[in-house]
């Protein structure tokens, strides 16, 4: 690991909160992906019967 002197907590905070929020980015991402999958086939179901 560099020496990253006297930032080290600064900086390594700095990669946590950014690592946190694309996680919770990704996160978000595939749980409205689920979402609007879910609705297409429902509207597809729907479509097919109706």
């Amino acid at each position: 690991m560099p020496d990253l002197g006297n930032y080290a907590t600064e900086i390594l905070l700095a990669y946590a909160l950014s690592l946190g929020v694309l996680a919770l980015l990704i996160l978000g991402t595939w749980i409205r992906s689920k979402r609007v999958k879910r609705a297409l086939a429902d509207l597809e179901a729907r479509h097919i019967r109706g």
